[in-house]
């Protein structure tokens, strides 16, 4: 299933919220990404109708197993394109900006041979 940025960008800081087994709710999504409590509810009904969260009784958020995986590709594009660029020397701040953007756009392909690259060094 191909989903949108916007999407892999909800998911993946439903992920970040998530990692250190905190309960993730609506209003952390909307507090980390800055935008509308109201905007996060129409995109979490999404994600819930697309299967790649579910929203406990309690309204916690938890990634299904669908969307754990492309929140966890999307971190680890994250996380690898962002130190590869600061190693390169580019500013920590602009590297977290540039590879938001790159993580979304870059082919499988591409990333895996970034991916290879980097491990070899």
């Amino acid at each position: 299933m191909k989903t949108q940025e916007s999407e892999e960008t909800y998911l993946e800081t439903i992920f970040i919220l998530g990692k250190g087994g905190e309960a993730v709710r609506s209003v952390d999504i909307a507090k980390e990404l800055n935008y509308s409590r109201a905007s996060i509810s129409v995109a979490m009904k999404n994600l819930r109708e697309k299967s790649l969260i579910e929203v406990t009784q309690n309204g916690h958020i938890q990634l299904t197993d669908k969307g754990l995986v492309i929140a966890s590709s999307m971190y680890e594009r994250h996380t690898l394109i962002s130190e590869w660029l600061t190693s390169l020397g580019v500013t920590r701040d602009i590297a977290v900006r540039d590879a938001c953007k790159m993580e979304h756009t870059l082919s499988d392909e591409s990333f895996a041979a970034i991916k290879r690259h980097i491990e070899k060094s």
